[in-house]
């Protein structure tokens, strides 16, 4: 009986670290820019400005331009909240479920505001939809928001 248990815990172990290797093989990383002018002449702009992901992969936030920061705003329940050194790249893994929305803290009212989708954004849309942004940010958001109901 022992030595069954031996056995099979020699294959089993085995087994569990490959499983592990596959699931992190399949985890993607993302890149967002961050900009003085988006591709349209956008001012101050996170490129792309919504982004799509599934659970586990990571977004990397690239300072393109010098003095941007990639902070969260407001993020689905039981989410690590993040906050990016200005003009330093921030690398986020988000393995939560739902709706994402993140700015750059300076140019936060200046509209500089981004939306990232893990799984499905239905989860706390109306949260982040309810959310409190500054100035032009508030109309970037809308914007942003009807862009990803319109792809959806």
């Amino acid at each position: 009986m022992k030595r069954r248990l031996f056995l099979a815990s020699t294959m089993l172990i085995p087994a569990i670290g490959l499983l592990a290797r596959t699931r992190g093989a399949r985890a993607a990383e993302h890149e967002v820019q961050m900009l003085n002018k988006g591709p349209d002449g956008q001012r101050n702009w996170f490129e792309p400005a919504v982004l799509r992901i599934e659970p586990g992969d990571t977004i990397k936030f690239v300072p393109t331009d010098k003095g941007h920061n990639s902070a969260s705003v407001v993020i689905p329940e039981g989410a690590e909240a993040w906050n990016g050194k200005l003009s330093k790249e921030t690398a986020i893994t988000l393995t939560v479920p739902g709706l994402y929305s993140y700015k750059c803290t300076p140019h936060f009212g200046l509209g500089m505001v981004g939306l990232i989708v893990v799984g499905d954004p239905a989860v706390n849309l109306d949260a982040v939809a309810a959310g409190k942004y500054p100035g032009k940010a508030k109309t970037v958001l809308s914007d942003l928001l009807r862009e990803l109901k319109a792809s959806a």
